[in-house]
Parts: C-alpha cells; sequence; structure tokens
C-alpha cells in the first residue's frame, strides 16, 4: 500500500508531468551535445604543441570544471537562503517600508563591474576562494531578491485573507499559499543568478579562486586559440546547461493551476 508521502509526490509530479516538461525542454540538451562533440573533434584534429596538450589534458579540464561549478554551486546555495530570506522579511507588513532600500543596496553590487569589486575585495580581504565567493554572492544577489519579492507581492490578497479566515497562521498561509504561488517567479530569479554566476566566476581565476577562467585566460596570454575556444566553449555550455535545468525545475514546480 502506499503511503501518504508518495501520494503526494505524484500529485506535485506526476511522471506524466515529468516526461512533457522533459519533452518540450529536449533541444537544449542535444545542442550541447553536437556542440561539445564538435569542439573536441575540431581539437583532436590539431596538432597541439606542449604547452597546449597540457593545458587541454582530461585532468586539467576536469579540475577547473569543478572548481568552476563547486563556485557556483556554493555561490548559488549562499544567494537563495540570503535573499529568498531577505525577501520574505521585506514582504512582511512590519519590514515592507525597508525593501526600496534593501533593493538599492543589492543593486550596487550588480552595478558595479564585477573585476573592480573583485579588486576592491582582494585588497581587503586578499586572493582565494572565499573573496571571489563573496563578490559573487553580492553579483547575484539582485535577480533572487527583486523575484522573490515581487513573487510574493502579487499573490492574490484574497487568498491570503481566504488563508486566514480558515483559521491557518501566518506562517502556514506563508508556506501553504503564498510561497508555492511565488515558486515560478522566484526560481526565474535564481535561474538568472546561475546564469550571472557562471559568467562572473571566470574572473575568479584573477584572485587564484580556479575556474574556468584560467583555459581563457591562458589562451589569450599565450595566443593558444585551441585552449582559448575551449574555455569559451565549456562556459557557455555551463550556462547553457545550467539555465536548461532551472528551466526544467521550474516547470515542475509551477502550480498546475498555473499551466
Amino acid at each position: 500500500m502506499r503511503t501518504t508521502a508518495s501520494r503526494d509526490a505524484e500529485t506535485l509530479a506526476p511522471p506524466s508531468r515529468w516526461r512533457t516538461v522533459l519533452r518540450s525542454h529536449s533541444a537544449m540538451p542535444v545542442v550541447l551535445a553536437v556542440v561539445l562533440l564538435a569542439m573536441y573533434l575540431w581539437v583532436n584534429s590539431l596538432q597541439l604543441d606542449e604547452i597546449e596538450r597540457r593545458v587541454l589534458n582530461p585532468d586539467t579540464l576536469l579540475r577547473m570544471l569543478g572548481q568552476h561549478l563547486k563556485l557556483t554551486a556554493v555561490t548559488t546555495v549562499i544567494v537563495v537562503i540570503v535573499a529568498v530570506g531577505a525577501g520574505i522579511l521585506l514582504t512582511r507588513p512590519a519590514l515592507r517600508w525597508l525593501a526600496p532600500a534593501a533593493t538599492g543596496l543589492a543593486n550596487i553590487g550588480q552595478a558595479t563591474p564585477a573585476i573592480g569589486l573583485l579588486v576592491l575585495l582582494t585588497i581587503w580581504l586578499g586572493i582565494g576562494f572565499t573573496t571571489a565567493l563573496i563578490g559573487l554572492v553580492a553579483y547575484a544577489l539582485l535577480p533572487v531578491l527583486q523575484n522573490t519579492i515581487v513573487g510574493l507581492n502579487q499573490v492574490d490578497r484574497k487568498l491570503i485573507e481566504a488563508g486566514h479566515g480558515i483559521g491557518m497562521s501566518p506562517l502556514a498561509v506563508l508556506t501553504r499559499v503564498e510561497l508555492p504561488l511565488a515558486v515560478p517567479v522566484i526560481l526565474a530569479g535564481v535561474r538568472t543568478a546561475l546564469v550571472l554566476t557562471v559568467g562572473v566566476a571566470t574572473l575568479a581565476t584573477f584572485i587564484n579562486a580556479g575556474g574556468l577562467g584560467g583555459l581563457i585566460v591562458t589562451g589569450i596570454k599565450l595566443q593558444r586559440t585551441p585552449v582559448l575556444v575551449t574555455g569559451a566553449v565549456l562556459t557557455a555550455a555551463l550556462a547553457l546547461l545550467l539555465d536548461w535545468l532551472g528551466g526544467v525545475i521550474t516547470e515542475l514546480f509551477r502550480p498546475r493551476g498555473l499551466d
């Protein structure tokens, strides 16, 4: 006999919905696979010198990709926790007046040129992973914070009043009415932040935090086109893959009444 939890899971995301969403978003993985295969075949067809072979070996590429993914993942987790939490607080009646100031403060981080922000943080904190992480968080905070505020504010007030009218506590109204209806907008902000983070994380190599930016910088400094193209294609492919994944997750978590 199925448990209540399993029945709830099926109600939220039935297998047919998974198939429909994945089918409608199937083009991007195929395109990325073709592009990466074409790049691999092109690089293998070249006569690489010693520097290019050393930089483009699988171990080095996987290490740089792992560093890039680590920066992106940790940044996204911190941004979601901070921005969604702050967005919830700033949409409560007692703190709603602070929302414009908080959004303006978050906008400073994104308005500042990324390389300039990293330089300023390096002067203050030194080089390394932590400095890059702080810079990336400051740069990616605005989309999630703004979308959280917008998503919660656009929930129909009649639904909130109805929840209070049937005896639900403010926390229950938030978790069972407001957040589920705001999820698509919030996830759109997270999706934007992911793509921004992947792009800006290429600059982390300048402060010894690793990442795929190392390939791009090496290719430019040493005038090695295969290294430069490999770094640029891998970075773009990673951004597009995460954007695709964000789109799939957004569709899966969209309340079915909003389809």
